[in-house]
């Protein structure tokens, strides 16, 4: 036992190779990771569906406990239950259906606010000094000089979380005030979502509306709660409702109480998905009065975040009914192709499953803010050693001065050098505590407000399509967008347009479509006699497929036509005069949508019969049997009698299933091969068509063993795949078609542009193997000529790695893991590699660590384990697998639930230290988006969930490359260069303080001006700094784009480190050095014409000095000169003019001569030309060691940026990105580009005939007549 859990370990193992050689830890972790692969998921639960703990990787596995118990209409009973939540807090234990994503509310906004901006190093550091500040004998400023901009600071951060939330308010109260019918008494009645309780019974429509009383133009629309003007204006909306809560289904209006529903939010599939009411409810409840009775007790287990189980017993009238996922409607669902249902709310608000596994919203830090808190502690600490240290040379040199100097013993009556040391240490800790300014965290929001303003205003990521601008939705994580390493991107709706399309066929040795020659304008719908049925907006034309069929003498085509009308589970509906088709799945669809316009029209279908149109003429063909489609068997197929009794099966399926099933191989199945490679290179999904005729014993025969198979109690399954098999033999071919899951707009050349510029995208999706196979060949994801590992190879892979681990120790199993990453790079340059996983492989997987901790007795006999603990052990197994993942090209992981993508972020981030970006559009996404550094949300078909937890919005991902490559790499270089150089100016403008205290007695006596030391980082020195950080650029957009490898700098952090930190330092500190004793140097004795040589105009000409060479420096380094660029630094120097004449002169200090105690120092200074050629000669040795360096890289061919792009540019072009694979397959060699988002089950409910509509409908509750006005919904809340 692992947890509570029984593991099944099959006889045998499941690695495809054997040998007695192995270890006996390699044996074992073959046989636990290999049994749990090969376990049958019915026989017990799977590792995918227990639910972690929440906040770590591994949680302890237990069974679920069955304590959940829902009372239908009984309300009070679920109030009187409470549970413990925080000490000895209690709250209601079923939780209600209002949700709140707002981090804040009105009374907790404030200190909630205050802790998270506390976390910034710097601002407890300001706090500090503020506190010292307070002390007179210490003080040099008054302490509200430092409050009053940390208030600012902190007011600025608090506005931009508070605009933040408010919107997340707003979203909230949108959600909840959604109108919706819940059973009220003896009727339904117009409530909120957020009044929707634990054992109500709601009413749910497709498409409906709510007529407004006295505006009966107006409407509201009953799953959006939004106004909406009816009439056409209708159609634009979205003809399905999102569930409300996660519910029991009751009934619908559809027989035998099905219910259709889509799950694109949950899983990401588009296919249809069917859920079916247990037959006691069907039955009984059908009207509001049985509604209203219903007292039914479900007991469950408790609320968790498995999405795909669900386990419980419905009670009723002294009945016990199992109940699974399959009668359950979850929140976040649609309802597709059912016009009424009803369910029983299970669980509500947070309870529901989707609430469950969306993350909690979690302040997101940069990489350079965490540098910068670990900066700000280094120099404070180097601060409080400096100030020590000068503290202690201040007393010994007070100690001196009062022994050489005893006749002024009467000043130091009342302190001893050790209290004058202690008074020097505060002195020069506040003195120096302007090396960390406050105005720099100032000007950092402003530069991040300002960048993300420049990423909303630029029109190459505005979609004038829909209207759509790109939107920064944080402000704070835009210089992040330059680090990118790993994109973890949902497939649909993200990367797909969720649109599929018949593109190409092949008939008898003849192909069709797009591309071949074939195409011209479609004939007017008034040419054909099935006009009336043409699909106005197939993206399929070709007249000469349409002659052809027209013509109708093909016999291989009529039956390719044929297949296409009859072989599917597609419903259908008569409106009006238009048929409209249900269809499980959109390939489906696309096939059937195709043959429609070609003149097979598929009118009705009946339990046992399907009714076409064939050119005009309609024929009923009698359905004998439908051979269901699963992911095994990869086909389905449809046994039929024609009106001439002629028993025909019609196949179609994967190209290799079909292909072996064929009963010849001729020149035109030769044809079809060659056919099928190029619509694979295409990227288009294939599917091959086949029949036979079956003579009447044959079928007999065949039908008689299917019934007998069809009522074992023990292995039906097998038993009927066995007769499938016997069936679907001796195949005809008859063709193959091509279908385009259509991609986004640049998704294959953001993708390319992507790789370039070293960024590893992953596809995360929630959709079959096989789809998102496809759509990885179509974006360029996987190539030809990459080595595409599964699951097999991936486990025999970690399984020689754990071998090579038998008898290590400890230390070196992290040199092991290390070696791993290692040996799979250098492979990976030989040869290219992909990874494509299932949800559940990665599951058991990443949970082998857990079971490793349960088996202790084992691992005991492992010389390693005894110094590995558990945990470490766990994590091995996660960070082997990670190693080799992170070592290939491309990585796909499908059927994943929103927990497992987040789960693989973490794992990413927590082993491989990277920045993460996740992208997706629905609310399977949003638990990704939020645990990634930076969340990206697509403003798609889905809604806005992800768009309301993402930190950028854009509306097509061809976007991302500009959002990356040009903003995000201006972003990292605008912000590198300032905190930079803001260092930088600070360090050469104030490090002369320290350099001043050895030459007055170490005392804490300013060298500057107060005037200069509170405006040097505000006006003097702030604009040049500031325009480096706005408008910064090395190159254009354009060269960004063509160039994407110059991202590369920002992925390694060359721009700003500890090492650029280093050298900033000894810059600055240089920079100050330089002015100081250049000019301590020409004041030594006595200087100028005018005898100038007093201590105010020395700090005058230091001050000028620095403040000229930072200027310098700003002139030198900066590459993007604009008119403001210019304008900053003139104000700089005007502004430096400026307050220097209104803070020195005679008035101000005749006013107040304590704080305006400079008179006239500049214009004595600065009017000597001695001093003007001492300020001159500091500005041309600071800068010298740059212009040095400048000239050193280009004698030792060091080359710039600009100059690399020039080289490149010259080299021959790169090739342009195709959509046709360069290296063509052979068929021995093809790679099948089959994909079938079908559904098993739904051939079982159209034979047993639970799927059709009866001829009239349920009585009175299913279907009601009237619908109140608008005026009985609640008002909104203000």
């Amino acid at each position: 036992m692992a947890g509570g859990v029984a593991w099944a370990v099959p006889t045998v193992p499941a690695w495809g190779r054997t040998g007695g050689s192995r270890s006996r830890s390699a044996r074992w972790w073959q046989q636990e990771l290999g049994g749990r692969i090969g376990a049958d998921p019915g026989s017990g639960t799977s590792m995918a569906e227990q639910d972690p703990a929440p906040g770590c990787l591994h949680g302890k596995q237990q069974l679920p406990a069955f304590t959940w118990e829902v009372r239908a209409n009984d309300r009070n009973y679920h109030k009187q239950f409470k549970k413990r939540f925080a000490f000895c807090l209690t709250k209601q234990k079923y939780a209600g259906n209002a949700i709140k994503t707002a981090k804040y509310n009105i009374f907790t906004f404030l200190p909630l606010n205050l802790y998270e901006q506390f976390h910034r190093m710097a601002n407890i550091y300001f706090v500090f000094v503020i506190l010292l500040q307070t002390a007179p004998e210490i003080a040099t400023l008054p302490w509200y000089t430092l409050l009053f901009p940390l208030s600012c600071l902190l007011i600025i951060r608090g506005l931009r979380d508070l605009v933040d939330d408010i919107g997340r308010h707003q979203s909230d109260r949108n959600i909840n005030s959604r109108p919706c019918e819940i059973l009220s008494g003896k009727s339904f009645r117009w409530q909120k979502w957020r009044d929707i309780c634990v054992g109500d019974i709601v009413r749910l429509h497709k498409e409906s509306f709510v007529p407004v009383r006295g505006a009966p133009e107006l409407a509201v629309h009953r799953g959006w709660g939004c106004v909406v003007r009816r009439g056409p204006a209708k159609c634009s909306l979205f003809p399905f409702l999102l569930f409300k809560a996660d519910m029991l289904l009751l009934c619908s209006s559809e027989p035998s109480s099905l219910c259709y529903v889509e799950t694109v939010d949950i899983d990401g599939e588009t296919n249809l998905k069917f859920r079916q009411a247990l037959l006691v409810t069907h039955q009984e409840l059908v009207r509001e009065e049985s509604m209203a009775a219903f007292d039914g007790r479900v007991t469950c287990e408790e609320p968790n975040s498995r999405m795909h189980s669900f386990t419980g017993t419905l009670a009723w009238r002294g009945e016990t009914y199992p109940l699974d996922s399959e009668r359950i409607l979850l929140r976040g669902c649609r309802l597709r192709n059912t016009d009424v249902c009803y369910g029983l709310v299970i669980y509500a608000g947070f309870d529901s499953k989707i609430m469950r596994n969306c993350g909690k919203i979690k302040r997101k830090k940069t990489k350079l803010e965490h540098m910068m808190d670990r900066l700000v502690i280094i120099i404070f600490l180097v601060l409080l050693v400096m100030s020590l240290c000068l503290a202690i040379a201040s007393g010994f040199w007070a100690r001196m001065f009062q022994e050489k100097h005893s006749y002024l013993s009467a000043l130091y009556n009342h302190t001893t050098p050790a209290q004058q040391a202690f008074f020097n240490f505060w002195g020069f800790t506040i003195l120096l505590s302007i090396i960390i300014p406050m105005s720099m965290y100032i000007m950092f929001e402003f530069i991040y407000l300002v960048n993300s303003f420049f990423i909303n205003w630029d029109l190459e990521m505005y979609y004038a399509v829909k209207d759509i601008p790109a939107k920064a939705r944080s402000t704070s994580l835009n210089d992040q967008l330059g680090q990118i390493e790993y994109i973890f991107s949902d497939k649909t709706g993200t990367l797909t347009q969720n649109i599929m399309s018949f593109k190409k066929c092949c008939v008898n040795g003849t192909v069709y479509g797009m591309g071949t020659g074939h195409e011209n304008k479609q004939p007017s719908g008034s040419e054909l006699t099935w006009s009336h049925h043409v699909e106005k907006n197939l993206d399929f034309h070709d007249a000469t497929l349409l002659e052809a069929a027209q013509r109708d003498n093909d016999p291989v085509l009529r039956e390719f036509l044929r297949l296409l009308a009859l072989c599917h589970t597609v419903m259908v509906e008569e409106k009006g005069d238009q048929l409209v088709y249900q269809a499980a799945s959109p390939d489906e669809e696309a096939l059937v949508l195709a043959a429609r316009n070609l003149g097979y029209v598929f009118l009705a279908r009946t339990r046992d019969t399907i009714t076409i149109s064939e050119l005009g003429k309609k024929r009923v063909y009698k359905v004998l049997a439908m051979l269901d489609f699963n992911s095994d068997r990869k086909r389905m197929s449809v046994l039929v009698r024609d009106p001439q009794g002629t028993i025909r099966l019609y196949t179609k399926g994967a190209d290799m299933v079909i292909l072996e099933r064929l009963q010849r191989r001729g020149p035109n199945e030769t044809f079809t091969e060659r056919a099928l490679d190029r619509f694979a290179e295409e990227t288009l999904r294939t599917l091959c068509l086949a029949s036979k005729e079956v003579s009447e014993v044959e079928y007999s025969d065949w039908s008689r063993r299917h019934r007998e198979a069809s009522i074992l109690l023990q292995g039906r399954a097998q038993e009927l795949d066995k007769l499938y098999e016997e069936m679907e033999q001796n195949l005809q071919l008859l063709g193959a078609t091509a279908i385009e899951d259509k991609l986004q707009d640049g998704v294959p050349e953001t993708i390319q542009l992507l790789k370039l510029g070293n960024i590893k995208v992953w596809v995360l999706t929630g959709d079959k193997q096989e789809t998102a196979m496809n759509i990885g060949y179509a974006c360029k994801l996987l190539t030809d000529d990459m080595e595409i590992l599964e699951e097999k190879e991936i486990s025999e892979i970690l399984e020689a790695h754990w071998a090579s681990n038998d008898n290590s120790s400890g230390s070196r199993e992290a040199q092991s893991s290390s070696r791993l990453s290692q040996q799979c790079t250098s492979a990976s340059h030989h040869k290219k590699r992909a990874i494509i996983i299932s949800g559940d492989f990665l599951d058991k997987i990443l949970h082998t660590g857990e079971v490793l901790k349960e088996k202790r007795r084992l691992w005991q006999r492992l010389a390693f384990c005894r110094a590995v603990g558990s945990e470490q052990q766990g994590s091995l197994v996660e960070k082997a697998f990670v190693d080799l993942a992170t070592s290939c090209q491309a990585v796909i992981c499908c059927r994943v639930t929103p927990k497992q993508k987040a789960l693989m972020v973490q794992l990413v981030k927590k082993h491989k230290k990277a920045i993460t970006l996740a992208i997706g559009d629905g609310a399977n996404d949003v638990n990704m988006i939020k645990t990634a550094d930076i969340g990206v949300g697509i403003s798609g078909l889905e809604g806005a969930q992800a768009v309301q937890c993402s930190d950028y919005a854009l509306a097509q991902f061809s976007y991302l490359q500009r959002l990356l490559l040009v903003h995000g790499r201006w972003a990292y270089l605008r912000i590198c260069k300032f905190l930079r150089y803001f260092f930088y100016k600070t360090f050469a403008g104030l490090m002369a303080q320290v350099w001043f205290a050895f030459h007055s007695g170490f005392t804490a006596q300013p060298l500057y001006e107060g005037w200069f030391l509170a405006l040097y980082n505000i006006f003097y020195t702030a604009y040049p700094v500031l325009s480096m950080g706005l408008l910064e650029q090395d190159v254009s957009a354009k060269k960004s784009l063509e160039f994407p490898e110059l991202y590369v700098v920002g992925q390694q952090d060359e721009l700003f480190n500890y090492r650029v930190f280093g050298i900033t330092l000894l810059h600055g500190v240089s920079t100050s050095l330089t002015s100081f004793y250049i000019a301590l140097w020409a004041f030594e004795d006595r200087v100028g014409s005018k005898a100038v040589g007093d201590y105010e105009s020395f700090a005058v000409t230091v001050a000028t000095s620095a403040l000229l060479s930072v200027l310098m420096e700003i002139i030198l380094d900066t590459k993007f000169w604009t008119i403001l660029s210019f304008v900053m630094v003139t104000a700089s120097l005007l502004l430096f003019c400026l307050f220097s004449f209104l803070t020195q002169s005679i008035d101000a200090f005749r006013i107040a001569p304590t704080i305006f105690c400079f008179p006239d120092a500049s214009r004595n200074a600065l009017t000597d030309p001695y001093i003007l050629l001492v300020i001159l000669l500091s500005l041309v040795v600071n800068t010298i060691p740059s212009l040095t360096i400048h000239l050193y890289h280009t004698m030792t061919g060091k080359t710039t940026i600009q100059q690399k792009i020039c080289l490149k540019a010259k080299r021959a072009p790169e090739p342009s990105v195709e959509l046709r694979a360069h290296v063509s397959r052979g068929s021995f060699h093809r790679r099948s580009s089959y994909a079938f988002s079908h559904q098993e089950g739904y051939a079982g409910l159209i034979t047993r005939g639970d799927s059709l509509r009866a001829g009239t409908a349920r009585p009175g509750l299913l279907h009601p007549e009237t619908t109140p006005a608008l005026s009985s919904l609640p008002s909104p809340s203000p």
